[in-house]
């Protein structure tokens, strides 16, 4: 069964490693160091440089509609035989919203909606990067369901960061 796990860089290792994970997506700010993981060969391992920013700011990338076509297409060619970690400095932001647009992607008969409550009740800290849902459900051409579902279950929770956890694909 392919599951996401989304986790904050403090605890990329051990989730690689519990999880058993084949490919591991990191979403970090330009130049941040990101450690090698023992068992990911390189070309399983995504590395976007973008700030957890939604609108333009001297120093920081802004996401760009480019950034999500790399995730889709990573997501995408993954081969769901075991699981998928995606990580961010915090695991609240930009690794929650990009799980929630691989969920999206990867399971298109689910429900925006429904895929938006599984990730809060998995993670009540996650508050999904805006910019990075709208992009996506521009390219996924799910005409503002995306957003719409997201905004519908809010903020999450204040967290200095977030607790790793699962969001199936098969909606279960």
């Amino acid at each position: 069964m392919p599951t996401l796990h989304v986790c904050p860089l403090s605890r990329l290792h051990a989730t690689v490693a519990e999880t058993r994970a084949s490919h591991v997506v990191s979403l970090m700010g330009v130049g941040a160091e990101v450690p090698r993981l023992t068992g990911i060969a390189a070309e399983r391992h995504l590395f976007i440089g973008v700030s957890d920013i939604v609108e333009p700011l001297d120093g920081h990338v802004l996401a760009g509609a480019e950034h999500m076509e790399q995730l889709l297409s990573f997501v995408r060619a993954w081969g769901r035989e075991s699981p998928l970690v995606l990580h961010c400095w915090a695991g609240i932001s930009r690794s929650t919203a990009a799980a929630y647009i691989a969920a999206c992607a990867l399971a298109p008969e689910r429900d925006e909606t429904s895929i938006a409550l599984a990730l809060r009740a998995a993670a009540p800290s996650a508050t999904p990067n805006a910019r990075f849902v709208a992009l996506a459900d521009d390219l996924l051409g799910r005409q503002g369901r995306m957003v719409d579902a997201i905004r519908s279950i809010g903020r999450g929770a204040e967290a200095m960061e977030g607790t790793p956890f699962m969001l199936q694909l098969n909606g279960s």
